[in-house]
């Protein structure tokens, strides 16, 4: 992917709905740590391939494909732990969440919001790095004068820090 035009293409749709595709991964997989590493994994290859989608109102249905397949290959990793569900009953709770997502991404969004909102820029900069370039952490940290690897401890302490905030303000909100 080259153009600047195809960029923001990506960045529009995918911020557009990260939170109802983390709620579709959050469907099938153990914990958010799973989520957050497998939809970090597939909006990179969603970034290699956006070329690929023909028109924007596309977007769901073949990001929903993409991250299935990332799903499945996350749970193929995991497949000693016993924890995991099935890949049929994983199937099944998919297609049944898909259909209360909606309410519930939409609070998911308000909280993410809310919670953003109480972040330095530099740490909401840090934050949506992953999703904007493959490489911008380690810009990031280069530019900072510091290593790749402590800047992704951090990245791990703010995520952690943005989904205790998440779940505190949907359960304030229940």
């Amino acid at each position: 992917m080259g153009s600047d035009v195809e960029k923001d293409r990506f960045l529009t749709l995918f911020l557009r709905h990260e939170r109802e595709l983390a709620a579709i991964a959050r469907a099938s997989l153990p914990d958010w740590n799973a989520v957050d590493d497998v939809l970090q994994e597939a909006s990179l290859v969603m970034w290699r391939k956006i070329d690929q989608l023909q028109a924007d109102d596309e977007f769901i249905p073949w990001a929903r494909m993409v991250l299935r397949f990332e799903v499945l290959k996350y749970r193929r990793s995991c497949s000693r732990d016993r924890l995991l569900l099935d890949d049929d009953l994983v199937a099944l709770i998919a297609i049944e969440a898909k259909d209360e997502t909606s309410e519930y991404v939409q609070e998911q969004r308000s909280a993410i919001r809310a919670c953003l909102g109480k972040f330095s820029a530099e740490h909401q900069k840090l934050l949506l790095a992953p999703y904007t370039r493959e490489e911008a952490v380690k810009e990031m940290a280069e530019a900072a004068g510091k290593t790749a690897n402590s800047l992704y401890k951090r990245l791990g302490r703010l995520r952690t820090k943005l989904h205790d905030c998440v779940r505190m303000q949907l359960e304030t909100a229940s």
